[in-house]
Protein backbone atom coordinates (compact mmCIF):
# COMPACT_ATOMS: atom_id res chain seq x y z
CA UNK A 1 0.00 0.00 0.00
CA UNK A 2 1.36 3.42 -1.15
CA UNK A 3 1.10 6.60 0.86
CA UNK A 4 -1.52 8.13 -0.21
CA UNK A 5 -3.63 5.24 0.28
CA UNK A 6 -2.50 4.58 3.74
CA UNK A 7 -3.48 8.54 4.35
CA UNK A 8 -6.74 7.67 2.57
CA UNK A 9 -7.29 4.38 4.98
CA UNK A 10 -6.25 6.77 8.17
CA UNK A 11 -8.73 9.54 7.50
CA UNK A 12 -11.84 7.72 6.93
CA UNK A 13 -11.01 5.08 10.41
CA UNK A 14 -11.24 8.42 12.09
CA UNK A 15 -15.30 8.96 13.11
CA UNK A 16 -15.03 12.87 12.67
CA UNK A 17 -13.28 12.89 9.67
CA UNK A 18 -15.97 9.93 8.09
CA UNK A 19 -18.84 12.37 9.51
CA UNK A 20 -17.79 15.03 7.92
CA UNK A 21 -16.46 13.49 4.37
CA UNK A 22 -19.01 10.66 3.68
CA UNK A 23 -21.59 11.47 0.58
CA UNK A 24 -24.69 9.14 1.04
CA UNK A 25 -26.02 9.99 -2.39
CA UNK A 26 -23.04 8.35 -4.05
CA UNK A 27 -21.84 6.14 -1.32
CA UNK A 28 -17.91 7.48 -1.22
CA UNK A 29 -16.05 10.03 0.46
CA UNK A 30 -15.29 13.42 -0.39
CA UNK A 31 -11.08 12.86 -0.39
CA UNK A 32 -9.79 12.16 -3.68
CA UNK A 33 -5.89 12.26 -4.67
CA UNK A 34 -5.16 15.02 -7.03
CA UNK A 35 -8.36 15.78 -7.34
CA UNK A 36 -9.76 19.55 -6.29
CA UNK A 37 -12.95 20.36 -7.15
CA UNK A 38 -14.45 23.27 -8.60
CA UNK A 39 -15.71 26.44 -6.29
CA UNK A 40 -19.62 25.51 -6.84
CA UNK A 41 -19.39 21.61 -6.34
CA UNK A 42 -17.99 22.34 -2.54
CA UNK A 43 -21.25 22.29 -0.36
CA UNK A 44 -19.68 20.16 2.63
CA UNK A 45 -16.03 19.55 3.28
CA UNK A 46 -13.82 18.04 0.73
CA UNK A 47 -10.21 16.76 1.34
CA UNK A 48 -7.61 16.37 -1.45
CA UNK A 49 -4.74 14.43 -0.64
CA UNK A 50 -1.70 15.51 -3.23
CA UNK A 51 2.46 14.48 -3.27
CA UNK A 52 3.98 17.32 -3.42
CA UNK A 53 7.52 15.90 -4.09
CA UNK A 54 8.51 12.40 -5.28
CA UNK A 55 9.68 10.68 -1.99
CA UNK A 56 13.31 10.52 -1.32
CA UNK A 57 15.49 7.72 0.27
CA UNK A 58 16.40 8.75 3.55
CA UNK A 59 18.39 7.62 6.56
CA UNK A 60 21.04 5.32 5.36
CA UNK A 61 22.32 2.40 7.36
CA UNK A 62 25.30 -0.20 5.91
CA UNK A 63 25.49 1.81 2.67
CA UNK A 64 21.58 1.29 2.16
CA UNK A 65 18.87 3.44 2.72
CA UNK A 66 16.31 2.68 5.18
CA UNK A 67 13.48 5.01 5.24
CA UNK A 68 11.58 7.54 2.59
CA UNK A 69 10.81 11.13 3.29
CA UNK A 70 7.57 12.34 1.70
CA UNK A 71 6.32 15.59 1.56
CA UNK A 72 2.18 15.84 1.44
CA UNK A 73 -0.53 18.78 0.99
CA UNK A 74 -3.95 17.74 2.38
CA UNK A 75 -6.51 20.62 1.33
CA UNK A 76 -9.74 21.08 3.35
CA UNK A 77 -12.19 23.03 0.92
CA UNK A 78 -15.66 24.00 2.98
CA UNK A 79 -18.29 26.97 2.88
CA UNK A 80 -17.92 27.25 6.78
CA UNK A 81 -14.54 28.67 7.91
CA UNK A 82 -14.64 27.06 11.17
CA UNK A 83 -15.31 23.61 10.24
CA UNK A 84 -12.31 23.91 7.72
CA UNK A 85 -10.35 24.91 10.14
CA UNK A 86 -11.90 22.15 12.68
CA UNK A 87 -10.97 19.44 9.82
CA UNK A 88 -7.89 20.64 9.08
CA UNK A 89 -7.12 20.38 12.79
CA UNK A 90 -8.14 16.95 12.95
CA UNK A 91 -6.23 15.90 10.11
CA UNK A 92 -3.03 17.23 11.26
CA UNK A 93 -3.48 15.19 14.86
CA UNK A 94 -4.22 12.13 12.48
CA UNK A 95 -1.08 12.89 10.37
CA UNK A 96 1.31 13.30 13.15
CA UNK A 97 -0.31 10.59 15.65
CA UNK A 98 -0.63 7.72 12.84
CA UNK A 99 2.85 8.95 10.74
CA UNK A 100 4.87 11.15 12.95
CA UNK A 101 4.36 13.92 9.78
CA UNK A 102 5.12 17.42 10.75
CA UNK A 103 3.00 20.06 9.79
CA UNK A 104 4.67 22.36 7.45
CA UNK A 105 3.33 26.22 6.54
CA UNK A 106 0.85 25.49 3.41
CA UNK A 107 -1.50 28.78 1.72
CA UNK A 108 -5.17 29.64 3.51
CA UNK A 109 -7.51 31.51 0.92
CA UNK A 110 -11.05 32.20 0.17
CA UNK A 111 -12.65 32.30 -2.99
CA UNK A 112 -16.24 32.61 -3.98
CA UNK A 113 -17.99 31.44 -0.66
CA UNK A 114 -14.95 28.79 -0.37
CA UNK A 115 -12.76 28.64 2.06
CA UNK A 116 -9.24 26.36 1.96
CA UNK A 117 -6.77 25.37 4.29
CA UNK A 118 -4.04 23.58 2.62
CA UNK A 119 -1.16 21.99 4.82
CA UNK A 120 1.61 20.39 4.44
CA UNK A 121 3.26 17.59 6.05
CA UNK A 122 6.94 16.10 5.98
CA UNK A 123 8.14 12.75 7.73
CA UNK A 124 10.04 9.86 6.77
CA UNK A 125 8.75 5.94 6.95
CA UNK A 126 10.37 2.42 6.81
CA UNK A 127 10.77 1.59 3.15
CA UNK A 128 8.27 -1.71 2.53
CA UNK A 129 11.04 -4.11 2.02
CA UNK A 130 13.10 -2.94 4.90
CA UNK A 131 12.86 -6.33 6.28
CA UNK A 132 14.29 -8.13 3.66
CA UNK A 133 17.40 -6.05 2.75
Amino acid sequence: MDILDKVYEALIADDYIKKQTYDETVEEYRIKFYKYPATGDVDNPYIVIDPIDSPAPADYADNQWAKLDFLLQIDVWSRDRKLTDSVANRIRNIMWETFGFAQKAGPKEYDEGVFRDARRYRGKLYRDDFDSL
